[in-house]
């Protein structure tokens, strides 16, 4: 269950996770949010349900949960984030067995009702049980990357002639909303500390997501003069063409980020990684063999990591081969499943 209003990475892993279990014959439903981001998405033969999930005291949505439920009668309640979560009330002697799926350091009461809690982080999971949760019932799974679709040259070719990007252009990716803690705002600061070229290439970075801080963003970019430099997708339901193209992956992000996607997607699309050092990249990043970390929020340090990188085309070479490796054996569609089923089988034996 996904009651969330926006499409975020989130939702698109959630989402990713329901058809990966559905392929591989796991009788799954998913209940998402009706005339929310997630409503217009093509899903397949996935069984669909659109819920009110309107706030998290509605009566009218709590019904809805639990009629859905009734019906369904699965063995399994899976919810994300705290809307669902507090909508979804099961008793824990008989019925479907609900687990809480968290990614992020939220407020564990609205959580504390479920039967069990998945965190995708160790860290994540060490913090849930110090604050209190048994911790014969907290579980760590990971994430898996998002498998790669490469598309047309011609694709490619397209946006960088939309983009005004030169062909002989070094291209920096960033991906994620526009909200404090992914950082972007030391991104544009470090651009500003970039040459204009490296090793007679000109430098670009796309940034593609959306949120409440653009406007304060492009402001900034207009301030620090990086306009001509730094290029805005807007919210892409698909990124590959972007990742595609693609020298670079640059994560910016805060402490507060949890585990972050984006390295996955890096590593599964064999593009060298410079990342920011918060808790979920110094659990899983290995500095200098499969990305390039620097301090958090340190707009030097993260121009002298691009830069770095950059310069020094076997390091790049190096840190997308081994990026690619280490997401093929422990981030991989089946390992990870293969640890949540056998999870679901433990649970409802």
């Amino acid at each position: 269950m996904v009651a969330s209003k926006a499409l975020g990475g989130a939702e698109r892993w959630a989402i990713r996770f329901s058809l990966a279990l559905a392929e591989r014959g796991a009788p799954v439903d998913l209940a998402i949010r009706r005339g929310s981001g997630l409503d217009d998405l093509d899903y397949g033969s996935l069984q669909v349900h659109r819920l009110p999930f309107l706030t998290t005291w509605d009566p009218l949505s709590r019904d809805a949960v639990s009629r859905t439920i009734a019906r369904v009668r699965p063995d399994i309640v899976q919810t994300y984030m705290g809307r669902a979560t507090r909508l979804t009330h099961l008793s824990p002697s008989k019925g479907p067995v609900h687990l809480a799926r968290l990614g992020g350091y939220y407020a564990l009461g609205p959580f504390r009702h479920a039967h069990g809690w998945i965190g995708n982080t160790k860290q994540l999971c060490d913090w849930m049980i110090q604050n209190g949760l048994p911790a014969d019932r907290v579980h760590h799974i990971y994430n898996f990357a998002e498998p790669v679709h490469p598309v047309t040259p011609e694709r490619v070719a397209e946006l960088r002639a939309r983009y005004a990007i030169p062909d002989e252009a070094l291209v920096m990716v960033t991906l994620g909303r526009l909200v404090g803690f992914k950082g972007h705002r030391h991104l544009v600061d470090a651009m500003a500390l970039l040459p204009e070229t490296i090793d007679g290439r000109p430098l670009r970075l796309i940034i593609v997501g959306d949120g409440p801080l653009r406007p304060d963003l492009h402001r900034q970019t207009m301030e620090v003069g990086q306009e001509k430099r730094i290029l805005w997708t807007g919210w892409q339901k698909d990124p590959s063409a972007y990742l595609q193209m693609a020298d670079l992956v640059v994560f910016p992000s805060l402490d507060e980020e949890p585990m972050g996607n984006v390295i996955l997607e890096a590593w599964a699309w064999r593009k060298p990684l410079v990342t920011a050092n918060f808790r979920g990249a110094r659990e899983i990043v290995r500095h200098g063999e499969d990305g390039w970390a620097v301090p958090c929020a340190d707009a030097v340090a993260l121009a002298g990591g691009i830069r770095e990188v950059l310069s020094d085309p076997p390091l790049r070479s190096g840190l997308a081969e081994r990026g690619h490796a280490r997401v093929q054996r422990d981030f991989s569609r089946n390992a990870i499943l293969d640890q949540y089923l056998a999870l679901y089988r433990e649970l409802v034996r």
